[in-house]
């Protein structure tokens, strides 16, 4: 098993774009992001001058996705839009695999975007745009009725750890374990690669923590996820 870091979990997204996922990076200076067109997740900036090179990634105004350890200190220059206390689970090591039934599972992939964007729209999973399955493995349930009626996929992709995201199910399949089942599966190819699953989750989400932890999910940290606007051009 390729165990990640304490510190590759701390800030996996830096992680990630400096090792598995750097062909998906923009950079300005130290500043680092995910490709506007992939996600909006910026790397939680260091100091002063960080914070400067990513406005310029941000663009005039533009705004960007914090994901920090602790609560974020912005810059009086940037604005503060949205601060959300969240949760990191993890699934140890010494949790049995999950085994991952495969009825009516399918692979997504660029002929499915309009369906995943679509499936978004109505469940609101968290951010989620139309080259964000580019970030590894996104797997789905259709319904003759529905369509797309539930999806899971894979994306921060530090080394050693890969972290399942966008797991929802169409409001008219809830209850009947869609999300379960493809959150097995997920985390069971991860599993296989050697590296540990672990995702991210609103701490207000009592539903989808009860979930996971039933699933042997484990809480390893309460961090942050901060909207934060750049400063407008000439301000």
């Amino acid at each position: 098993m390729n165990a990640p870091t304490s510190t590759t979990l701390d800030d996996p997204l830096r992680a990630a774009l400096d090792g598995p996922q750097s062909h998906l990076a923009v950079r300005h200076g130290s500043a680092v992001r995910y490709h506007p067109d992939v996600a909006p997740f910026l790397a939680p900036p260091r100091d002063a001058a960080e914070w400067d090179d990513a406005a310029v990634l941000a663009g005039p105004g533009g705004v960007v996705i914090v994901r920090s350890a602790a609560p974020l200190e912005v810059p009086s220059t940037w604005t503060l839009e949205r601060e959300l206390p969240g949760v990191q689970m993890v699934l140890p090591d010494e949790v049995p695999a999950p085994v991952a039934g495969d009825a009516g599972v399918v692979r997504l992939g660029d002929p499915d975007v309009d369906e995943m964007l679509a499936l978004v729209g109505r469940t609101k999973p968290g951010p989620f745009a139309r080259r964000t399955h580019e970030l590894g493995l996104y797997l789905g349930i259709r319904d003759p009725l529905v369509g797309l009626a539930a999806m899971a996929g894979e994306r921060m992709h530090p080394p050693g750890a890969c972290e399942i995201s966008a797991v929802c199910t169409d409001p008219a399949m809830r209850g009947h374990g869609l999300a379960t089942q493809l959150v097995f599966a997920v985390a069971a190819g991860i599993r296989t690669r050697g590296e540990t699953p672990f995702l991210h989750a609103a701490a207000d989400n009592t539903t989808a923590i009860r979930l996971y932890s039933q699933l042997g999910f484990q809480l390893r940290a309460r961090p942050s996820f901060t909207a934060v606007r750049a400063p407008q051009e000439n301000s």
